[in-house]
């Protein structure tokens, strides 16, 4: 049975807080109970023959296993309570008080709240493919880590043969030809797979062009692997990286996460890295293609990207400037003696890639970025220390779940813990769980990240990130502006708590240290993006490659990440009120007027973290709030509440589909249906804009909708994915199930309360 194993190092590991957060699974033949691994293969076989009804596991066994840790008694058989929930305050308690009694069970011993992560379908087939480039396969995963990613593969492939982009999506050549290609390499065959999986995932590749139709990234991938030339990629030329940094298109200039993975495709296609050529790699040459393989026209094939993956179409001007590179750029930059330049920028490039792997303690910035990153290092040195420190931290994104074992994009356990904390603190029972918050208190503590990049971080294009928090843990060392922000704010809330609940508060200095990234992210419009200032220009979105993503290569402002910095600087105040006051002030003061220049005419706000408009709102409301403004005074906010209550559907929740954020238009779940995330966000901000005053009914209906929802065991049920990014990208946040109907019911119970209202009988 796989045994899930946290905070442990091992062999070529290295750590700045003793692996603090760090996730990683071990299968163990030995381990667990016969009822559990019975449990387990039910759990297995019910994903199974529901996947295209329930389209995201539980995390069963995660939480199975963290609740016997803690003594909890986890039933599987968890059916929802269909009788409408009495609103009255013993209720409310009741349901509250078993939704954390299941959350603080389902807490791992260092404090945070393990969990998968999931998000696009092809992240686990590029890690495959760099460990069967590199020869790593065989001694990275063992027999039992193939058969659980052969099934979570076969569970994610849809009922026409192809793989979506994500798991809600409808099939795409990127994920579909990937896929197939990694179950090849894992040594599944032509004619393996449930229900014929293979071929009709073969089919289904060919019915729509054959995988010359793939997008730029699976054209890179295929290329790496053999199953492509190189002659049929659009140029990244890495000369690029040898421009001054004040040219707007130097890569180091570009987003984080997309120059992470520009700036290592560009070498590998400087470098135009083809991997052994083996009896397999032939056989997919024929699989995946229509036409035989030296047949293929690769010039006109450079320019072909199936219907079904194209979100964000290229530009004409992008089309010429590619057609330049390839026809004339290319063949003059790789001869003699201009041919230099690529060499330097090779070097140059080798020299990046190792500083921000060692930065980042082989953890690089997510896994699409790792798996490139891993695939340099082997190139430039198959043998040396850094490529087995790379391969240790592939076991950091390997997740296994009821559907399978897969490689997650990140994992979030700071930005789960910091909310976590402020969701049980919202609860009138909160001392009721003292443990769990000074568990929780000094995992986001130990967090912290100490200490800048190395040497002369700003020539490498990094920003300043002591006292800064990470998404995930300390030792990535990628700080972001909103998990400083709300890590800051669960600290400064618990500061308020005695030493039973908070444990010892964090050191002043160190609070500043937060503050001083928060000031030093923020933009010259007020707004905050998410790792680093913006650093070129909105113009340069023509030049997006990836064909499947928007807004992927500027460091865009976000309402979400504005607000939580407004909340923990007006928190901060609170404690602090003489520490740079001036230039806090005029912080927020900006940051209040970015977020209201960015409202929607109907009311709403654009979230680019969250689905979608609902979460954007919910932020914006909160952050506006925490300057002062409320319905009375506050155009905006009015128009915010007349916005939301307009969404409720009939049974008092909101469902929100990610087609809002693929669209940019409010779109409501397939057959109206409410999603308990998206409610508990709704309530969450009617509250703080004063609902419970004006008219309390929508508010009621809401919270009888949550607490109708929960599960027996104290669980609430997995439902569609409520995260995004580039607006073609949902993801699932496991532990939003939990944190965020809690939340709502806290705050809920406590404003009923102060109001004075009568408990209604709906």
């Amino acid at each position: 049975m796989w045994k899930l194993k946290i905070a442990e190092g091992g062999p070529w590991i290295k750590s700045g807080n003793s692996n603090i957060g760090r996730e990683t699974w071990e299968f163990d033949q030995n381990f667990g109970s016969n009822e559990e691994k019975e449990a387990v293969d039910s759990a297995r076989e019910e994903f199974q023959k529901n996947r295209f009804r329930m389209r995201h596991s539980s995390d069963i066994l995660a939480r199975m296993q963290l609740a016997k840790e803690n003594n909890f008694s986890f039933d599987l058989q968890k059916a929802k309570d269909e009788t409408p929930a009495d609103i009255n305050p013993n209720t409310v308690s009741e349901k509250l008080r078993k939704a954390l009694s299941y959350f603080s069970a389902i807490q791992a011993h260092d404090g945070h709240w393990p969990g998968d992560f999931p998000g696009p379908l092809f992240t686990t087939a590029t890690m495959i493919i760099v460990l069967y480039v590199t020869e790593s396969l065989g001694i990275t995963l063992s027999f039992e880590h193939r058969k659980e990613i052969c099934r979570y593969l076969y569970n994610r492939q849809n009922i026409d043969g192809g793989w979506g982009l994500h798991a809600e999506g409808e099939s795409s050549m990127l994920s579909t030809a990937l896929n197939y290609t990694a179950l090849r390499l894992l040594g599944e065959s032509v004619d393996d797979g449930p229900d014929m999986s293979m071929p009709k995932a073969r089919k289904w590749v060919h019915d729509h062009g054959g995988a010359t139709m793939i997008p730029i990234l699976g054209k890179v991938w295929l290329s790496v692997l053999g199953v492509f030339e190189w002659s049929g990629v659009n140029p990244i030329p890495p000369e690029l990286f040898l421009l001054p940094s004040l040219v707007p298109i130097q890569p180091g200039r570009l987003w984080s996460h997309f120059r992470m993975a520009f700036i290592p495709m560009s070498y590998l296609y400087g470098k135009k890295f083809v991997g052994p050529i083996t009896r397999l790699v032939l056989s997919l040459r024929e699989e995946l293609h229509i036409h035989p393989y030296k047949k293929i026209d690769w010039k006109q094939a450079r320019k072909l990207c199936a219907k079904e993956d194209v979100y964000n179409p290229h530009t004409w001007l992008q089309e010429c400037l590619s057609d330049c590179l390839y026809s004339f750029g290319e063949p003059f930059l790789t001869r003699w003696p201009v041919s230099y330049m690529r060499k330097k920028a090779l070097q140059q490039i080798a020299e990046f890639l190792k500083y921000e792997d060692e930065n980042s303690q082989y953890i690089c910035i997510g896994a699409a970025q790792k798996a490139l990153s891993m695939l340099c290092c082997w190139i430039e040195n198959p043998s040396s220390d850094a490529f087995k420190r790379h391969l240790a931290r592939v076991a950091d994104f390997l997740w296994v779940g009821e559907d399978g074992m897969k490689v997650r994009v990140c994992a979030g356990q700071l930005w789960d813990v910091a909310f976590a904390v402020q969701a049980i603190l919202a609860c009138n029972i909160a001392e009721e769980d003292k443990n769990t918050l000074k568990k929780a208190h000094d995992f986001i503590k130990a967090s912290q990240i100490m200490d800048n990049p190395s040497g002369d971080f700003s020539r490498k294009y990094r920003h300043i990130s002591k006292g800064g928090w990470a998404f995930q843990v300390a030792d990535q060392g990628w700080q972001v502006s909103d998990c400083t922000a709300e890590a800051l704010k669960a600290l400064l809330l618990l500061s308020k708590f005695s030493p039973d609940i908070a444990n010892d508060p964090m050191e002043t200095c160190r609070l500043h240290d937060a503050v001083n990234v928060l000031l030093s992210l923020q933009n010259p419009n007020g707004g905050y993006g998410t790792w680093e200032l913006a650093r070129t220009y909105p113009w340069m979105e023509i030049f997006n490659m990836t064909e499947i993503y928007a807004d992927i290569m500027v460091e865009h402002q976000y309402v979400e990440c504005t607000s939580s910095v407004i909340q923990a600087l007006v928190l901060f105040c609170e404690k602090c009120p003489g520490h740079r006051k001036d230039e806090i002030d005029h912080c927020i003061r900006r940051a209040t007027e970015f977020i209201e220049k960015s409202q929607n005419d109907d009311g709403s706000w654009f979230g680019s973290w969250g689905i979608c408009f609902t979460y954007g709102t919910w932020f914006a409301i909160e952050g506006l709030s925490a300057v002062g403004q409320s319905y009375g005074n506050s155009t905006c906010i009015r128009k915010a509440c007349k916005f939301l209550l307009s969404k409720q559907l009939c049974n008092g929740g909101w469902g929100e589909s990610h087609l809002s954020s693929r669209t940019k238009a409010y779109t409501i779940l397939d057959g109206g249906k409410s999603h308990i995330v998206n409610t508990a966000w709704a309530m969450l901000a009617l509250m703080k804009a004063g609902q419970v005053e004006r008219d309390p009914i929508p508010l009621h209906k809401a919270a009888r909708l949550i607490m109708s929802m929960q599960l027996g065991n104290g669980d609430f049920p997995q439902e569609e994915m409520i995260g995004s990014f580039l607006k073609n990208g949902p993801l699932c946040y496991m532990a939003y199930r939990n944190i965020f109907p809690i939340w709502a019911l806290g705050e809920y119970q406590k404003l009923v309360l102060q109001c004075d209202l009568q408990w209604p009988t709906l």
